[in-house]
């Protein structure tokens, strides 16, 4: 049987667990699971919780999804999408939908993450994220069938998790009659800007710890691509977006623009409804990135104050700055920087825009 350590680390109930284990024993001899080697792999904002156990040969992944929180439907059916485009995603070796468990393959011990927090050299950075993009590339190419859309409506939905999370919540801090107007114009700005860029299949985190690194054939091509459940159609910069402005990760603006100018050839090359002038992409990439990073402000808040997740507050400053970084260069956002030097305690300065 499986140690309290194991248990405790995962912070399952006791039936839980229990439940998880009995069905693992019972696919133990069919697809020769070592059951007490059944240990931690990673869990993430929602109520998913991730095992990694031996077999005979090397190692699976067990999901456990709990109903009602969560539903493993959308995670079958979105891995057969991205199977189909030849992307790298687990495949199922057994399902309990009901009990919401899932079998998996491995993709491997590290995530991009874990591999940056670790140590690269520039080589392999550069390798590995022009993986990512040639992968993001080809994903956007996947069919979108029963994916909801991801709208302006939709969009501002989100936006106001940014308010109410972070602002009142997080900052406690109160707007004045100006600032909520000027906020809620920035908001439909921008729903309805990224709203009308073509939609293709967006993942909706497609960033290093959903990246799995993947050395030598037993792991399949790199990048394996795991945690698509909530996919969507929508905005095309989206996932780029995701990437390049990593809530966990630093990127100075040079190696954003690399990046940002890989991808756009990559994406033309394939066929995608890209702009054809560099300078509109960039644009529509920047705006998009500033929607998700909002949000992902309010999210952040949200975890930390309600869930106490309070881990995710580390990376604030980091979105914090990503946002900075185009509410400064575009003058049409200019009240939504100054909204922020007030929440920073920032004296406001003069900064030269677009």
């Amino acid at each position: 049987m499986l140690s309290a350590n194991a248990s405790g680390a995962n912070n399952q109930s006791t039936a839980r667990f229990a439940a998880l284990t009995a069905w693992l024993e019972a696919l133990a001899p069919q697809h020769e699971l070592k059951i007490e080697t059944l240990r931690a792999a990673s869990h993430d904002a929602s109520f998913r919780r991730y095992f990694r156990l031996d077999t005979r040969t090397g190692t699976v992944v067990a999901m456990d999804a709990p109903p009602p929180h969560e539903d493993c439907r959308p995670f079958v059916h979105v891995r057969g999408l991205l199977s189909n485009a030849g992307i790298n995603v687990p495949t199922i070796l057994a399902q309990d939908i009901s009990q919401g468990f899932l079998l998996l393959s491995d993709l491997g011990p590290r995530t991009y993450y874990q591999a940056i927090e670790a140590g690269l050299d520039d080589a392999a950075l550069q390798r590995i994220y022009r993986e990512a993009l040639n992968a993001l590339a080809r994903m956007q190419h996947a069919a979108t069938t029963d994916l909801p859309h991801y709208d302006e409506a939709r969009l501002l939905e989100e936006l106001a998790l940014f308010p109410d999370w972070y602002i009142a919540r997080h900052c406690k801090a109160t707007l004045s009659a100006d600032e909520v107007n000027a906020l809620q114009n920035a908001f439909h700005l921008l729903a309805r800007d990224n709203a009308a860029q073509p939609s293709v299949f967006v993942h909706r985190d497609f960033h290093s710890p959903n990246l799995m690194l993947c050395d030598g054939d037993r792991f399949g091509t790199n990048p394996g691509i795991i945690d698509f459940q909530d996919a969507l159609r929508g905005p095309l910069t989206y996932d780029l977006a995701s990437l390049v402005m990593d809530a966990r990760t630093t990127w100075e603006e040079s190696q954003q623009l690399d990046w940002a100018i890989r991808y756009w050839e990559q994406a033309r090359a394939t066929g995608l409804p890209v702009p054809t002038d560099f300078a509109e992409f960039h644009r529509a990439y920047e705006w998009m990135g500033l929607q998700r990073n909002l949000r992902i402000l309010g999210v952040f808040a949200r975890l930390s104050h309600r869930d106490g997740k309070h881990d995710y507050l580390n990376h604030m400053p980091r979105v914090n700055a990503y946002i900075r970084q185009v509410v400064g260069r575009y003058s049409v956002f200019r009240p939504l920087l100054r909204l922020f030097d007030r929440l920073d305690n920032r004296r406001v300065s003069v900064r030269y825009t677009f």
